[in-house]
């Protein structure tokens, strides 16, 4: 009653077992797992039917896909899409910011086209030219600091006022950086005009 069997007994179930296996499984007989959902289902047939042969055309798909990815960022920072912003720019503090900084007058945005001509004041070999060049100097980043200083503070009352609960961690860095780029050349492209409040 409770002795071994011998091999030749259990020879005939591993047998019987092997035919169970080949024979069509009942269609309302559980399957052991969860069916997979539609979309896990139909990602896992497209890559079935697209896995790449070799690593070329693996790497080439992959350059497509990088391109297709940019492609849709460039668009994004022209058109303001936030879906396919970078990281940096992406929620709602963020815009608010480039909001904040493109509709005012930032004397920084015009720091570059001053910049030349200050150069160029400075080249010229007349002292009298070259001492004005150099006090414009001094005003133009005496007034970027004093500007910056002020966005700082009213933009960060701002932030703290209306977005009480988000994370604004390096907000006030990403605006004073804006501010340092002409209008025309931002991006992602202003969104409102001069003197519009966001």
């Amino acid at each position: 009653m409770f002795r071994s069997r011998s091999k030749e007994e259990k020879a005939p179930t591993d047998k019987v077992t092997a035919d169970l296996s080949k024979q069509p499984r009942d269609p309302e007989a559980p399957k052991g797992r969860p069916t997979p959902k539609r979309s896990e289902a139909q990602t896992q047939r497209r890559r079935a039917q697209s896995a790449p042969t070799d690593r070329k055309d693996a790497a080439r798909r992959q350059r497509e896909a990088r391109r297709a990815d940019l492609a849709k960022q460039r668009e994004a920072l022209a058109g303001g899409d936030e879906r396919y912003l970078p990281a940096r720019d992406k929620g709602p503090v963020r815009r608010f910011v480039r909001d904040f900084v493109d509709s005012r007058f930032c004397i920084a945005e015009f720091f570059l086209p001053l910049a030349v001509v200050i150069l160029v004041l400075s080249m010229i070999r007349v002292p009298q030219l070259q001492n004005i060049a150099l006090l414009l100097w001094l005003g133009v980043i005496v007034l970027i600091v004093i500007d910056s200083i002020g966005i700082w503070l009213r933009l960060k009352k701002q932030l703290n006022e209306r977005f009480p609960n988000e994370p604004k961690r390096g907000a006030v860095a990403y605006g004073l950086m804006r501010t340092l780029q002409m209008r025309r050349l931002r991006l992602p492209k202003p969104q409102v005009k001069r003197g519009e409040r966001p």
